[in-house]
């Protein structure tokens, strides 16, 4: 991994869990803490971690049971996992921070926005399941909804996560690509399965709070993402009082698969609602 522009991670323990994540210091630029998709980990944001440095203090983290941080089964829900964001951003003395949060990271950000807005700049999120009733393609919406996790188990979880992010358009560098998969190996994804798996109890929850979420929401979406439809992005827009949908020309892996776009909208949110 080239070192100019690829985070650089260190593991610490934060909010009783370790962690890994990646910090490119300058504490006197706004700062953004930017989470990990699923299946993958920080380093989905090597392709927009250099234009995004040149602006801002970074400072990306593996979500516990996400990338190579550790599991901690109270965590993996999206309104526990908004607590984590909080308590991170507080711990970690991140001041009053814009938050990227894309994928699994959508509606723990906005939990985040709905409990504790003081600690949040703006939000950006998207990509992530929001629409009630659920609106998700395959292979999540069975993920999310089949009865048991028991054929998930007898899965290589290299092959799943493989078959995931090998969709992605152009392509991802190989090392890359190895982390995605070794941080997913054993019975580490179908664990992080049960994440996803609180959305038909919590994104009820999470709707009945948007019209309270007074922080400023950036929904970032892939015209063509057929894993999380655009109808989510959408279903966000309508219920938020002060946001913004970006549509990139884009699959599900909008930051990897046009991230000079991606850079562009999340620069564009940080200097409107800069605190």
């Amino acid at each position: 991994m080239s070192t100019t522009t690829t985070p650089q991670v260190r593991f610490r323990t934060m909010g009783g869990v370790q962690i890994r994540y990646a910090d490119s210091g300058a504490s006197h630029k706004p700062t953004v803490v930017l989470t990990s998709p699923w299946p993958e980990s920080v380093y989905a944001f090597a392709p927009v971690w250099a234009p995004l440095a040149e602006h801002a203090r970074l400072f990306a983290v593996d979500l516990p049971g996400f990338g190579a941080s550790e599991r901690r089964e109270d965590l993996l829900s999206p309104r526990a996992m908004g607590e984590f964001l909080a308590r991170l951003i507080a711990e970690a003395d991140l001041g009053r921070a814009h938050i990227v949060a894309p994928d699994v990271g959508t509606s723990a950000a906005l939990f985040a926005a709905a409990a504790h807005p003081e600690r949040l700049a703006s939000v950006v999120v998207g990509t992530g399941g929001a629409a009630v009733p659920i609106q998700l393609g395959e292979p999540l919406a069975s993920w999310v909804l089949d009865p048991g996790l028991g054929k998930y188990r007898k899965m290589d979880p290299r092959v799943i996560v493989a078959t995931a992010v090998d969709t992605i358009a152009g392509g991802i560098p190989g090392d890359i690509r190895a982390d995605y998969l070794a941080c997913y190996e054993g019975d580490r994804f179908v664990e992080s399965m049960r994440y996803a798996r609180r959305y038909p109890e919590e994104l009820p929850v999470l709707a009945g709070l948007l019209p309270q979420i007074t922080t400023p929401v950036t929904i970032i979406n892939g015209r063509h993402d057929r894993v999380v439809p655009l109808a989510n992005a959408e279903f966000l827009d309508q219920r938020l009082p002060a946001s913004r949908l970006v549509i990139i020309d884009a699959g599900h892996f909008v930051w990897e698969e046009e991230p000079a776009k991606y850079a562009s909208a999340v620069l564009d949110s940080i200097t409107a609602n800069r605190p």
